[in-house]
Order: structure tokens, then sequence, then C-alpha cells
């Protein structure tokens, strides 16, 4: 039996550009917020109330390089991955921020999909082209 589990799956859209960050060694990491929303309708007043979380993703190596080639604001994705909590410290004041370490993406739409959607000639050349998933542990490969 497993001691304990640290696993997220969200589907959101793309909140901003992703932001690159290149290492010697050819490392990079890709920084990115995606918004999740929950509608529902008050009790009190009769009116649809939206609310809109954000979350602060990681991507790391071979799937930052993807998101950042094919992902823009405003995108919707399907991520898995894990929590993990930082704590700093800035003029004086403990900051936290929680972020989402992704090991796992589906990209569910993206403008440049909708884009080929739009133009017919181009939708039938990529009609036999399958949904791109993409993981962190291609980059694992020994070869």
């Amino acid at each position: 039996m497993a001691s304990t589990v640290n696993k997220v799956i969200l589907i959101g859209n793309l909140g901003d550009a992703i932001k690159m960050h290149y290492f010697e060694g050819g490392n990079s990491i890709g920084r990115f917020p995606i918004a999740t929303s929950e509608s529902y309708t008050s009790k009190q007043t009769g009116e649809k109330i939206i609310t809109t979380d954000w979350h602060n993703i990681v991507v790391r190596n071979k799937l930052a390089e993807i998101c950042e080639k094919y992902l823009s604001k405003g995108d919707k994705v399907y991520v898995e991955g894990k929590l993990k909590n930082k704590q700093w410290e800035q003029d004086g004041v403990k900051r936290y921020s929680t972020e989402i370490y992704v090991n796992e993406m589906t990209f569910l739409t993206t403008k440049k999909s909708l884009e080929t959607t739009n133009n017919p000639q181009q939708n039938q050349q990529t009609a036999a082209k399958p949904k791109t998933v993409a993981t962190e542990k291609e980059d694992d490969l020994p070869f």
C-alpha cells in the first residue's frame, strides 16, 4: 500500500504565454498560469456566479519546449502532475507559492487548431493527425 499520494489533475485555459528559462546543459523550464472556473446560481439573488481559480504550472525540458511551440494564451489543456509548495522571505515578509509540476499534458484546443478548422484545405491535411499528448517521461529515455 502506498504511504502517500500527491497528484493533481486540471483542465483549464492558459492565462498567459509560456515564460521559458534555459540552463546550461540543455535543460529548460517553462512556467504559465491556467484558469479553472466553476459556475453556480445564487439561491438568494438567482444570478449566475462564476468563480475562477488560477494555478501556477511548471513544465520541464522537452515538454516545456513543446508547450512553448504550440500553446498560447486562451488554449485549453489537460494537465497531470504534483503539487510543490515554496516558501521564501522578501523584505522581511514570508511569501508562499504553490505550483503544479506537470508530468503529463494533453492539448485540448489550441488557437492554431481553431485556425485550421476555419480553413478547410488545412483541415483536410491535419485531420489524420492524432491529438498532441506529451509527457515529461520522454526526456528520461537513455537514447
